[in-house]
């Protein structure tokens, strides 16, 4: 076989070693001719002489010729070159594209300076460019600029070198940090944590400034001074601080300052009110991302600017809460801050089923906080009340799809549902009522969700709809539902005037009017305008 390959190259023409491209099939069947083909033209004569001048040029810092302009070279070495043609009988060879070819343009672009035409590239340095640091542990480090002007205000408010104490911490918190006034106290003992009673200028600016606090944006601010150390979470005993400050320094608040009992009532509901709406985990350890996608930071800097309590509707009216705690109080007959089965039957003037309390009290819903089997406490009331209520919220329609969703399989059927409506019919047919038929509602209640599979409703489905509570009040509650096929123009009218308002603000306003007008008369007046209930006192 080698002896053929010999052969073969011997009687090849050496100007055909200068084709610059072999072809790949034939270098695979034929490895050997590549190599053969190179030894016999590297052998020749005129071979030997380029290469040796091409190494006297490169030891003498000649510049080489770009493939352009080597022609004559390469012309002057081709027509040295012994032919096996006869003078003038040679074949034309194929013209060579200088744009057609991909292969070429591959070749030839960006090509450098090279002997033969070398498709070696002569690259230059990239640039290396600087990505700024955009990933900060510890938060980003405050501009210059700003820094100082912090500085100077914190010259000015810690002049004298003394340090300040707790009740002159307000205006740090106010003015410097822009933190709502009554997170002073809560700043104060953050950075005070030896406990001395004094924060000195340079334990402020370690914490503040030096910490990067003053960069981060009021979210992070709050919930670092709130959290303990050695959690990454907020819990309902972390609120209690501003809570306390709150109730003693806001102006709307300032009547319940006799009654201490009744301050730690309001700040235990105002917290579980934030956790129901903010915590959606339901975990009881409310996270920084919770905080930031909630409401809670809003109703934090209007309580601050507002000096009507019952203006902030979110959270902190102390009317939602009087009407949270009288209807508690209500049901609970035998005042021992526990609500059991009937008790609870006579919500609502008895508007709930049966079957929905049990499933309440089988705690499928929300695992009761009440230590006492069969009862609920307080913070199990208030969740269920804001649920019942205002029934468009995303945790009341998570509360009542689990009550519905029997065997917890994230849909609710035709089969659950009509469990539950079955109560109702029933309800319907004792009070005289025309009864409407399940599978005629059930059409009614698909018109109005509009699923994506019209055999059963996900949670995802009644989120999407704004009329989805409805669904819960013709399952289980007979007088909203009988609101709801009437059209009640009243309420209509009320939505309309106010359509900012939720259910559950426009439920709070009017059982505050009719609780105030219950009350005797201004004698159980509290000074304030509000209307107290003296029996109220009475488990305190």
């Amino acid at each position: 076989m080698e002896a053929d390959v010999g052969r073969d190259a011997a009687s090849l023409d050496p100007e055909l070693l200068q084709l610059p491209e072999v072809s790949s099939l034939a270098l695979k069947e034929n490895p050997s001719i590549a190599e053969s083909l190179y030894w016999q033209w590297l052998s020749l004569p005129e071979t030997s002489k380029l290469v040796k001048s091409l190494i006297e040029d490169a030891k003498a810092g000649v510049t080489l010729n770009a493939p352009g302009s080597s022609g004559s070279t390469n012309a002057a070495a081709s027509s040295s070159l012994p032919s096996m043609f006869p003078a003038g009988s040679a074949p034309p060879l194929s013209p060579r594209s200088t744009s057609g070819s991909p292969r070429v343009m591959r070749r030839g672009a960006g090509a450098g300076p090279s002997s033969f035409g070398s498709p070696l590239k002569i690259v230059s340095e990239p640039v290396k460019e600087v990505i700024p640091q955009f990933y900060f542990k510890n938060g980003r480090p405050p501009p210059k600029d700003l820094k100082e002007q912090c500085l100077s205000r914190i010259d000015h408010l810690f002049f004298g070198g003394e340090g300040l104490q707790i009740q002159e911490f307000k205006s740090v918190a106010k003015d410097i940090c822009k933190l709502p006034s009554f997170f002073s106290g809560a700043l104060f003992r953050k950075i005070d944590v030896g406990g001395t009673g004094t924060v000195s200028r340079d334990a402020f600016v370690d914490y503040w400034v030096n910490g990067n606090m003053m960069t981060m944006d009021l979210a992070t601010q709050i919930f670092k001074i709130l959290k303990k150390p050695d959690h990454n979470y907020l819990t309902q005993e972390d609120f209690k601080p501003i809570l306390q400050e709150l109730l003693a320094t806001h102006p709307g608040l300032e009547f319940l300052q006799g009654t201490p009992e009744f301050q730690e009532r309001y700040a235990e509901t105002v917290v579980y009110r934030i956790f129901y709406f903010v915590n959606r985990s339901g975990n009881g350890q409310l996270t920084l991302r919770e905080l930031k996608r909630g409401n809670l930071i809003d109703a934090l800097q209007q309580l601050d600017e507002e000096e009507d309590i019952n203006k902030v509707l979110r959270y902190f009216s102390y009317e939602h809460f009087y009407v949270i705690y009288c209807k508690f109080w209500e049901l609970d007959t035998d005042h021992d801050f526990l609500i059991d089965k009937e008790n609870l039957i006579r919500y609502g003037n008895h508007s709930l089923t049966y079957r929905i309390v049990d499933r309440i009290f089988s705690q499928i819903p929300r695992k009761f906080t009440s230590k006492t089997e069969g009862k609920m406490g307080y913070e199990d009331f208030v969740y269920f009340i804001l649920s019942e209520e205002d029934k468009s919220s995303e945790p009341s329609l998570e509360y009542w799809f689990k009550c519905i969703d029997l065997d917890g399989n994230g849909i609710l059927t035709p089969n659950e549902m009509q469990f539950f409506y079955e109560e109702q019919l029933h309800r319907m047919e004792c009070m005289a009522q025309e009864p409407v038929l399940f599978e005629d509602i059930l059409c009614q209640m698909i018109d109005m969700i509009g699923p994506e599979n019209e055999c059963y409703f996900t949670l995802h489905d009644l989120k999407g709809c704004k009329l989805s509570g409805n669904i819960f009040n013709i399952l289980f509650n007979l007088n909203k539902f009988m609101a709801f096929e009437t059209r009640d123009p009243f309420l209509i009218r009320q939505e309309r005037e106010n359509p900012t308002l939720t259910e559950w603000d426009r439920f709070a306003h009017r059982e505050y009017i009719r609780l105030s007008m219950e009350e005797d008369g201004e004698d159980a007046s509290n000074g304030s305008g509000d209307v107290w209930d003296e029996s109220l006192e009475a488990p305190f």
